[in-house]
């Protein structure tokens, strides 16, 4: 299947629904992704503060979020999908979690592959 998997866990998503997944997310934070620099916008994602911004601004295709990227994203990523229902990639979040976490024990990246 062509879409996007991550070292140290099981997570997937298609390219599409990734994106979806990241559009919610944002919204979480009162953004709006397409608004921003790098997708169909020109708001520059240092105009917000927030620990998820390191998913949020990040390739969908390749690249890696660091071990310290991984430590203050993890749990902000539990934290603003806590409420979320179980059809809105709730096995596909807390799979990224653990890989998150695994790779900060490990003191690894996470690769976007």
């Amino acid at each position: 299947m062509i879409g996007l998997n991550f070292s140290h866990c099981d997570a997937y998503w298609t390219y599409g629904l990734f994106h979806v997944f990241r559009r919610m997310l944002a919204a979480e934070i009162g953004m709006d992704l397409n608004q921003m620099a790098g997708f169909s916008g020109t708001i520059p994602f240092s105009d917000f503060n927030d620990q998820i911004l390191p998913l949020l601004d990040h390739s969908d295709c390749d690249g890696s979020l660091s071990v310290e990227e991984c430590r203050r994203v993890a749990p902000r990523l539990y934290e603003l999908t806590a409420h979320w229902p179980e059809v809105n990639f709730k096995q596909e979040i807390r799979s990224l979690i653990g890989g998150m976490e695994r790779a900060e024990r490990e003191n690894q990246p996470l690769y976007f592959c």
